[in-house]
This record gives C-alpha cells, structure tokens and sequence, in this order.
C-alpha cells in the first residue's frame, strides 16, 4: 500500500515549509501542543466521561473555558460547522424564516438544506479594502418574523463591524442571533477586537483551531445562558458529533485555552511591524484590517494567484488567493516559540517584485451581489453534468463555492445565466478551487 498523504506532509516538514495560514500552531510552533502525546489518544474509558453525557471530568473541562460568566461552552470536535447545524437545526420548527448575512459559509446554507428551510439574505456591505462582504444590515422590515439571524464575524479578511448594534436591533425584534466567530476564537485579547461574547448574542462559535495553538476541528460553541431552544441545541450536538470523540482534540483545546488566558503582548506587535516591513521592503502593498492577526497583501499589476506561488517559491504558505491579493494569518508569537520567524525574513528578501505600470490589468471575477435576496431548500433527485456551454437556462444542483473562504456565490436552484457561464470561465481559467466546478462542467437539474 502507498502512503501519498503521509509522504506530501512529511514533504512540506521536510521543505521546512514555513506557515502563515491555519491552524494557530503554525506547524507547532506556537502554544504547547508538544505537552500532548499520541498514548493520550483514548475513547471514553472509566474516568474519561461521554462528551454526549458529560458529568465529570469533561464537563470540569468544558467550565474551566469561561470567557464570559454568562456563557457555557461546548466542545466541538466536528468544528465549528457541527455547531452551526446543531443551532439551526434546533430552530426548524420555530415559526419564520432564517435570516442569513450574504458571506455566510457553506455550512450555514447546508444546514438550512438540512432543515428544508427558508431564508432571506440580507443586504451585505462589500469593503474598499479586500473587496470582501463585511456587514450585514438588518433593517426592521427584514427582522420582522424571523426565526434566527446567523452573521459572521469577522469576515475572513479580518475586518469587522458593529456587532453589538446588530445584535440589540435583532434582540430588540425578539431575533435570536448565532455569530460565526470561526476567525475570532482569539478576540478579547489585548490590542484585538472585542468578542461578539461581550454583546450578548444567543449562540457564539468559535474555531479555537484556526487562530489559537490547537489541533484541527477543535472548536467550542458558547451559548448565552438566557438563549432559547438550548436544550434542542444540546440534543442535536450529539447528532452532529461522533460518538467517539477525539480525546487528544479536546485535550488541545484546554490547552489552546489556558494559552489564550496567560497570553501578553510581549513579542507579537514587534514580529508584526518587522514582518511588515519587510513585505514592503519586497516591493508588496500591506493592507492592515481591524484583525492584528490578518494582513492582506497584494502589488499593482499582480493577481493574488500569482503572488501566492512566489511565496511559495521560497516555502512560504498563506492562508488563501484571490484575484487581487494574499491573505496572511500569523501566529501569535510569544516567549519561548519556535516559529521559524528570522528564517520568514530571510525568505522575503528573495522574493522578486517587478515595478509594473499602473494600467496593467489585474481581473476580477468575484462580483458580489450586494442586495437582499430569497433562498429556499430544495430537494433535487435528478442531476446531470453539463459542459459551461451547455448550461445556459439549467438549473444549478448544487452551489458553487470557491474555497477558501467558502462562501457560496451561486446557489443550488438558480438558473444559469450568460454571466454566471462567464464568471465560471473565468474562474476555470484561472484555476481558481471551485467547489462544483469540475474541469469545465457543473451539475445540474436533469429535466
């Protein structure tokens, strides 16, 4: 039997491939993960308690992740996407529709296909920054008979908006609010936004994973102790998350936690500015957004495609490209890391950034749509692929999805148009991972 992934990864630690994407270890050099050993790799033994019950040691865990008092925490070790099924799935048979800001994940949209159910897209602002949905506007027509709001926040660019105003206005129209704060787990911390925690949203989930020291698919849900439909809430966890809970994942989120608690700002702010300056030195355009944590990086007459393969010339990953820019994620760098970082620096130097004149053109073929939309479940049996050219007046089967960030832009029941079929192009041409795309043809209804 071959071993293709075990050799690509031994590959990348034998490149000394050097991390500015997720996970928060940044390839475990960052926390302590190193405390955890693969003996700990246990099932539900006397002592060891039932995540589905939990009643000892587990739910003594679960209590120590107090980040506010008016909150319980739940272990996910499905990720973030089990906790965003199980809270709406917990509403499906509350009366009204769900409410949906525009760059919700595919998550949020494959739950509401679980639920058969309803939902209107609010109107999402687009930033002048990244060119990213940032916030949703949720006026008090579109609040008026509405089960739940789901919002993210941040967005996956590290921007953010005024959380706590939409949370009141939803509350004040008797709206419960689930925030997907997947890129937030290390929000409250010194010299970073505040947590969507401090506005007293229902149903908070937070990646631990993605910006904290722990290992991939350990997340934890919050849930405000006055939020309705708890206790289906809890029901369907268990639904969502195995029956054999990764005792090594939820061991790293203790330590992920106990991490983010002794955490100071003894080393990042200066790491950030030297890393920042030297992306500049290289001839690249830095973008600060609100998120320390996130730098969008990108140089006039570059696509973001182009930019992530110089990076990764020199064994440098990010996080993601887009048609303009990279988006990288850093570590949290702390006394005692092991974060490549001075050999980061060195990398960077190597890195050829050719003046190019202003009007070269560099493509965008992510058009957003801005406005309030309508989406509905629906239940497709028959489906065909058809070739880009042959899709004209189809029907979608399924939504297609670049990932990251997994943001749906064309959704399962729309008709394919003229402009949908050349946006498509665009994105095969430009080899763009497109999630439904595949080599030049997509599903769709077979009438």
């Amino acid at each position: 039997m071959t071993t293709p992934l075990y050799q690509r990864l031994q590959q990348y630690i034998n490149n000394e491939a050097i991390s500015l994407h997720v996970p928060g270890h940044k390839n475990n050099t960052i926390g302590q993960l190193d405390k955890l050993d693969w003996s700990m790799d246990m099932t539900e033994i006397t002592g060891l308690d039932d995540l589905h019950q939990p009643d000892d040691v587990l739910a003594q865990s679960m209590a120590g992740i107090h980040k506010h008092r008016d909150y319980q925490a739940y272990y996910l070790v499905n990720g973030t996407t089990s906790g965003i099924l199980a809270v709406m799935q917990a509403f499906q048979h509350v009366k009204g529709d769900y409410l949906l800001a525009r760059n919700a994940h595919k998550s949020v949209f494959n739950g509401l296909d679980l639920v058969e159910g309803q939902a209107e897209l609010a109107a999402t602002t687009v930033s002048t920054d990244t060119h990213q949905y940032v916030a949703p506007l949720f006026d008090q027509e579109r609040l008026q008979n509405k089960r739940l709001a789901v919002v993210t926040y941040p967005n996956y660019y590290g921007e953010t908006f005024d959380i706590a105003s939409l949370v009141n206005d939803a509350h004040q129209s008797g709206v419960p609010v689930l925030v997907d704060e997947a890129h937030g787990a290390h929000f409250g911390l010194e010299g970073f936004p505040d947590s969507a925690l401090q506005t007293g949203a229902d149903f908070v989930v937070q990646s631990y994973h993605k910006t904290l020291p722990t290992l991939t698919m350990g997340s934890i849900l919050f849930i405000h102790k006055d939020a309705p439909q708890k206790e289906a809430v809890e029901r369907y966890l268990t639904y969502y998350q195995s029956s054999s809970p990764s005792y090594i994942v939820m061991a790293s989120l203790e330590l992920g936690h106990a991490f983010y608690q002794k955490f100071h700002d003894t080393h990042f702010t200066c790491k950030r500015n030297r890393l920042i300056a030297a992306l500049r030195e290289c001839g690249l355009v830095v973008t600060e957004v609100a998120d320390p944590l996130k730098l969008v990086v990108c140089s006039r007459g570059y696509d973001g495609e182009t930019l992530q393969r110089l990076f990764e010339e020199q064994e440098i990953y990010c996080e993601l490209a887009d048609d303009q820019q990279v988006l990288l994620i850093l570590p949290l760098w702390h006394e005692g890391d092991t974060f490549p970082f001075e050999k980061l620096i060195e990398r960077l130097r190597h890195i050829q950034i050719e003046a190019r004149a202003s009007e070269t053109p560099v493509q965008d073929s992510m058009c957003l749509t801005r406005t309030h939309g309508y989406i509905a479940s629906q239940r497709i049996e028959e489906v065909k692929a058809v070739r880009l050219e042959d899709s004209l007046g189809c029907v979608l089967a399924e939504s297609l999805i670049p990932y990251p960030p997994g943001i749906p832009l064309m959704f399962k029941g729309e008709v394919v148009t003229t402009e949908m079929i050349e946006q498509l192009r665009q994105w095969s041409e430009r080899q763009l991972r497109v999630e439904g795309l595949r080599h030049d043809t997509i599903r769709v209804k077979d009438e």
